[in-house]
């Protein structure tokens, strides 16, 4: 492979989009010319011709062509070696061009992917916004004791109840549905949701004993729905 084909290959790689097939061919290349780079070398190092290498004198000590090894096998397979390494050199910059082409290419699909799947999310959720309309609370916090649970959670009263634990809008009944999930929950967090003044609010409510009456120390009652 000349230095010419190494610079066509190169241009019509990059003129074109390149694919993993490409980057396969351009590895198979670099493997042939390593094999024939050894192939040399291996002349070079044989017995017949004194393990002569790359650097060793080709003239005797007196300034006349050595006799002892085959002068132009050595010539050829130095040249070789040289050509060889400068097309190793030409397609190992193809292929790290290809992959990073390749792994570029990557990142703006995963990137399109993740934006189109942003996308839909987004637009999922807001026909389910649209079709649920603002969430609706089911009970009120009626009254709160100083220093109970609940004060500490920060529920204030007139609190809307939107989410109580497991209980929503959705499964609510009664009260019992409430005190049902406290006595479960004793010393665990609840998530609580409320609407105060128009704004939800996200609590964390620990139902615990306390020094006054109950595991919340307030008073809720239903809304009507």
């Amino acid at each position: 492979m000349s230095d010419e084909e190494a610079r066509q290959s190169g241009g019509s790689s990059q003129a074109g989009v390149v694919t993993v097939s490409d980057v396969q061919e351009l590895m198979r290349r670099k493997e042939e010319i390593e094999a024939q780079i050894k192939a040399n070398y291996d002349v070079l190092e044989s017995v017949s011709q004194k393990g002569i290498g790359m650097n060793e004198p080709l003239v005797d000590c007196e300034g006349y062509p050595r006799s002892d090894v085959d002068l132009y096998q050595v010539r050829t397979a130095r040249h070789n070696i040289i050509c060889l390494q400068n097309d190793h050199k030409a397609v190992m910059k193809q292929v790290e061009e290809a992959l990073h082409q390749l792994h570029a290419r990557d990142k703006e699909k995963q990137a399109r992917d993740m934006a189109e799947a942003h996308k839909e999310a987004m637009s999922r959720k807001l026909g389910q916004s649209e079709s649920q309309g603002p969430p609706r609370a089911f009970a009120k916090v009626n009254s709160i004791s100083p220093g109970s649970p609940a004060s500490i959670a920060g529920l204030q009263v007139d609190d809307e109840i939107v989410e109580f634990g497991s209980v929503n809008t959705q499964n609510f009944q009664s009260l019992h549905n409430i005190g049902s999930v406290v006595q479960h929950s004793e010393g665990k967090p609840l998530n609580v949701t409320v609407i105060r003044r128009g704004e939800k609010h996200q609590l964390r409510l620990v139902p615990t004993r306390w020094a006054g009456k109950g595991l919340l120390g307030c008073n809720i009652i239903p809304l009507q729905r």
